[in-house]
């Protein structure tokens, strides 16, 4: 059975700096960290902070794109279009293009971990053949 916090926060449509840490297992620290970047901009209530559920979208673009490696600055960029661009084309556009490129530089990535993990390989059996030898003998 879900906890009165959680049932509560799918009824609302503003939630508390808490809550929204909570819900994404990351700290208060780190989502005023992304307020620092404006990549938040919650309303207050005195010192109390208030989030929407679009804060609560967007936190949970930010960090789907902190997950596959965008930059904040890129994600801001593809955030921002969101608001001007009232189809989405251009924002589509925007983070299939980036998209590719973060694509390219994992696959790249991806090469030369595969290079390093066969030159440590190589470096393991030459070892290993050179203490077998000197065990050996």
């Amino acid at each position: 059975m879900p906890s009165p916090g959680i049932a509560e926060q799918g009824a609302s449509d503003t939630f508390t700096i808490t809550e929204l840490a909570s819900e994404f297992g990351i700290t208060p620290r780190a989502i005023r960290f992304y307020e620092d970047k404006e990549l938040l901009s919650p309303g207050r209530n005195g010192l109390n902070r208030i989030y929407t559920r679009r804060d609560r979208a967007r936190l949970r673009l930010i960090l789907r794109g902190k997950r596959l490696g965008f930059s904040l600055s890129d994600i801001g960029e593809m955030l921002d279009l969101y608001d001007v661009d009232g189809d989405q084309r251009e924002q589509m556009r925007m983070t299939l293009r980036k998209s590719r490129e973060r694509l390219k530089a994992l696959r790249q990535q991806r090469r030369d971990i595969d290079d390093a993990i066969g030159e440590l390989q190589d470096a393991c059996r030459q070892i290993e053949a050179m203490l077998a030898k000197g065990n050996g003998g």
